[in-house]
């Protein structure tokens, strides 16, 4: 596996709770038995300033190398969690949105494209926001997460880069 990395994972929703959040317990599985630590987890409501302060929080943790965010990022008015990312990143990751959609396009057709599925290096810390069913952070964690944060991994990863992203 590698180089463990510390990830928080914030789920965005209006009406989960720690006893129904099931996406949020597929992606913390999934975090801990590829070894990683799960250094934080919370269930935040669809709203841009909440998600920029729990963002902002978590950037400024030395202890948290990596966020994953499930929910919100679909079309309807109360989905924010793009709007979030905007006022806190650093980089955008532009593959990851496209990869994510090739990937869920194979389990869902066109229906993908009501995702706004994303990823940003915001300073030191990169951030992932996943949609909020079960099927998309399966998807998003099985397809690109599990590969891109493995040290192990080749020819490259995002892990490797880590000890890079304070470079000016």
């Amino acid at each position: 596996m590698g180089k463990p990395v510390n990830i928080a994972l914030l789920t965005v929703s209006d009406t989960r709770t720690a006893a129904d959040d099931s996406s949020g317990d597929i992606l913390a599985q999934r975090i801990t038995a590829a070894g990683h630590h799960l250094a934080a987890r919370t269930i935040v409501r669809d709203d841009a300033d909440l998600l920029v302060e729990h963002f902002r929080g978590w950037i400024a943790d030395p202890d948290i190398d990596c966020i994953i965010s499930t929910g919100g990022t679909g079309l309807t008015g109360r989905d924010v969690t793009p709007e979030a990312l905007e006022r806190v990143k650093s980089k955008d990751i532009p593959g990851f949105g496209e990869l994510f959609r090739w990937l869920s396009f194979k389990t869902i057709g066109t229906s993908t494209i009501q995702s706004r599925a994303a990823a940003v290096l915001a300073e030191t810390t990169y951030i992932f926001a996943l949609p909020g069913s079960n099927g998309a952070v399966k998807d998003g964690w099985d397809g690109i997460l599990a590969d891109q944060l493995n040290s192990d991994n080749k020819p490259c990863n995002f892990v490797e880069l880590m000890p890079r992203l304070s470079e000016r």
